[in-house]
């Protein structure tokens, strides 16, 4: 889906068509052109009309990319990742938000629902500021959305973790070791799209590009700040996680060498124990009691309890159980 708004005379409103005239047009005219899901037919408006470089569009068309910041002369080409709201699972999830800025407008292309884009779009027609500001101002305004829309997500994040971490001290939870590795797949995803993330608008904040003004490179420092605290909660999570993962086998395993023991200390009680059932089940006379002496039975079975008592107390001196 192909939506067009173009900012006029002081006014903004919604297009049908794109008149390539608009681009060239002068100070007063912005355009904003915002693909939504594009089909191949709609995505030709990269090439036909805007003339991107074929490199840049593949890329844009692409489902998943590395955030990345790249000029091509008359336009920027930047790709940041928002959230993605479309994942039922309760997993850490992103999707592209492509950007291609120029003097005059600003193309935006992603694959799916962008929850940020959508309220821009509900209010750029209301609000001429918007799109009036020009295109570089109005996508700071989109990535500072996508960015706090990261600081819920965030925070579940770290609600999860916490319960994990009195799950694992109860240890009454099962398959425990499963529900470390998914949360710490999803910390690593959020520090693998936070920290590119973070350089491509530092890159941005500190005008490398003439695209972006003074005024406006304060306003994306202050979206860099962001990005840098969710860095660094990344790796706080990171290591938290690692750590959990760390007691948790050591818990594990502690368990299992109590088991060990106990089980260790029942087979070393039945050793002797076994030894005498089976000398004395042979088929041949023994000494000291004779195989058809009454009273035999009687003292084979109290010397066995007797030898079985006499090594669980010298166990239980040694702290063995």
């Amino acid at each position: 889906m192909i939506s067009i708004y173009l900012h006029q005379n002081g006014s903004t409103q919604r297009v049908e068509q794109l008149d390539p005239a608009w681009l060239a047009a002068g100070d007063n005219t912005s355009v904003w052109v915002d693909l939504s899901q594009p089909t191949a037919e709609e995505a030709r408006i990269l090439s036909d009309t805007f003339h991107f470089h074929e490199l840049a569009i593949e890329d844009a068309i692409a489902e998943i990319q590395h955030p990345k910041v790249e000029s091509y002369g008359d336009h920027l080409y930047v790709v940041l990742h928002g959230i993605d709201f479309r994942a039922r699972q309760h997993y850490f999830r992103t999707q592209d938000v492509d950007f291609f800025l120029g003097t005059r407008y600003l193309v935006t292309v992603h694959p799916g629902i962008s929850r940020s884009i959508g309220k821009i779009n509900e209010l750029c027609p209301r609000d001429s500021r918007l799109l009036g500001e020009g295109p570089a101002a109005l996508m700071h305004r989109i990535i500072d959305a996508m960015v706090d829309n990261y600081r819920p997500e965030v925070d579940k994040l770290d609600d999860r973790l916490d319960e994990l971490e009195k799950d694992v001290f109860a240890g009454t939870k099962q398959h425990l070791a499963r529900r470390i590795l998914d949360f710490k797949r999803d910390v690593a995803s959020l520090r693998r799209v936070v920290q590119p993330q973070r350089d491509v608008v530092g890159r941005l904040a500190r005008r490398e590009f003439p695209f972006i003004s003074e005024s406006l490179s304060y306003r994306y420092r202050d979206v860099y700040d962001h990005l840098v605290r969710l860095s660094e909660e990344a790796t706080f999570l990171q290591d938290r996680v690692t750590s959990l993962l760390d007691a948790h086998l050591s818990a594990v395993s502690n368990q299992l060498n109590s088991v060990m023991k106990v089980l260790t200390v029942i087979s070393t009680v039945f050793m002797p124990l076994t030894f005498i059932t089976s000398l004395y089940g042979m088929n041949v006379t023994l000494p000291l009691f004779g195989v058809r002496e009454p009273t035999f039975f009687w003292a084979l079975f109290a010397a066995m309890l007797s030898i079985s008592a006499v090594m669980l107390v010298f166990f239980r001196r040694r702290g063995w159980l």
